[in-house]
């Protein structure tokens, strides 16, 4: 599963790739196949970015176009 919302995010907020993966503490490698869908995303990583973008989990897994 591609996770579209999550680099439509990043790239709304004129993020690199290597901003968001240093604010989860992860590497970049490891963040790019997140959003590839190459990867599970761990759910305490779901919390993070729903928190460093302000939106909802359900927002962030195409679950709901609300963000909030």
């Amino acid at each position: 599963m591609i996770f579209e919302n999550i680099r439509n995010l990043r790239e709304d907020c004129d993020k690199k790739q290597q901003e968001v993966a240093d604010y989860l503490n992860i590497k970049q490698t490891t963040y790019s196949k997140y959003e590839l869908g190459k990867i599970n995303i761990p759910i305490e990583i779901f919390v993070k970015l729903a928190d460093y973008y302000n939106v909802s989990v359900d927002y962030l897994l195409g679950r709901t176009d609300k963000k909030e």
